[in-house]
């Protein structure tokens, strides 16, 4: 049976795609196509306590345990995933380019590391497609601003933001042909359009 596509939202704070990644969802449901959504970490019940507990303001984990926090949640996660993998379109809002970008780039863990451990666990799931969403200092911070409550994540440096995006530009560039560079520093109407666009590709 042939495997739906597997569609990724990549992107630091402030980027867009949680918002992208909904109007998606709202899109094939209008449609009634079938398909599920998750975030990393999180998206079942026990992937959800993990979340809690890495983005909590009051953590203070060094790089090696976010990493294995970040990874035991999508542990919980990737045998459902494989399940629906034949049955629906699975859209993901972070994957394995967050940990990469954030873990590697932004904290220094060893790349080496992270990718035996991801290898590990996905093994044959193959992402079809990864929107990458990218932001400015100006408009990453007015859109933090306007959350109700900032989690531990939400409150980095710049300059660290800075290092992830590059390093998910990096991750883009090597597969070019799998991404798509979202500018949302445009009106979120010309994206939605472009992003629709696209999906509408992917799924015939």
């Amino acid at each position: 049976m042939y495997k739906k596509p597997v569609i990724v939202f990549e992107g630091i704070e402030g980027s867009g795609k949680t918002s992208h990644i909904n109007f998606v969802a709202k899109y094939l449901k209008k449609k009634k196509i079938k398909f599920i959504k998750i975030r990393e970490p999180g998206g079942s019940k026990n992937s959800e306590k993990i979340r809690k507990l890495i983005l909590n303001s009051q953590s203070n984990f060094n790089k090696n345990t976010d990493l294995l926090l970040y990874q035991a949640a999508r542990s919980e996660n990737i045998e459902q995933l494989k399940k629906f993998h034949k049955k629906k379109i699975i859209l993901i809002d972070r994957f394995i380019d967050s940990t990469i970008a954030y873990q590697h780039y932004g904290f220094g863990v060893n790349l080496s590391l992270i990718n035996y451990i991801n290898s590990y666990l996905i093994k044959n799931f193959k992402i079809s497609f990864t929107f990458l969403n990218i932001v400015n200092k100006k408009n990453m911070f007015k859109r933090l601003k306007l959350r109700n409550k900032l989690n531990r994540y939400d409150k980095f440096s710049f300059n660290f933001y800075k290092k992830v995006q590059n390093g998910f530009l990096k991750l883009a560039r090597k597969n070019n042909k799998k991404y798509m560079i979202v500018d949302s520093n445009q009106e979120i109407e010309v994206n939605k359009i472009l992003i629709i666009d696209k999906i509408d590709k992917l799924i015939k």
